[in-house]
């Protein structure tokens, strides 16, 4: 084991302020891409911007939001602690 992996901290997901600001982004982008994809199923508009959304284009934003999830989640819980600790 090298030295940077052996005295990392091994913080949760609900250790730091950036953990928990993350896990929330993450949860937030992925109720949004929940919803754009209903939306899209249903073939209704956006409420804020008025798009109209096909069962094509909510997919699409469903993949994207999932994406954005995905990644806010891996940096919730691997991201080291910064100056905060």
């Amino acid at each position: 084991m090298t030295s940077a992996t052996a005295s990392s901290a091994d913080s949760g997901l609900f250790d730091t302020p950036f953990s928990i600001g993350a896990a929330v982004v993450s949860l937030l982008c992925f109720l949004l891409g929940i919803f754009m994809a209903w939306t899209g199923y249903q073939g209704g508009t956006l409420p804020v911007a008025g798009t109209e959304l096909n069962i094509v284009t909510g997919m699409a934003g469903l993949m994207i939001t999932a994406f954005f999830g995905v990644i806010a989640l891996f940096a919730a819980i691997y991201m080291e602690p910064g100056f905060d600790h």
